[in-house]
């Protein structure tokens, strides 16, 4: 099973087709060719190395919560 994760651009090639993300304090290369005009500090989804959508900050760590929610629940 695959996830995408939301991550926060951290910085972008001069090409602006690639460059890295913030993945829970790890710093992973990423392709940005599939979504316009990104910028250092928007949040997006990557999926298999490509950001497929952006989304707003509030939606991001709201999503990083219940992913953590889900991972402590495992430990039980």
């Amino acid at each position: 099973m695959c996830l995408a994760i939301p991550v926060r651009v951290v910085e972008i090639d001069a090409s602006g087709d690639a460059g890295k993300v913030d993945y829970l304090g790890t710093k992973i290369g990423a392709n940005f060719a599939l979504i316009r005009d990104v910028r250092v500090g928007d949040w997006v989804i990557v999926h298999a190395g490509f950001a497929i959508s952006r989304l707003d900050e509030a939606e991001a760590r709201e999503t990083l919560a219940l992913l953590r929610d889900v991972q402590d629940a495992g430990r039980s």
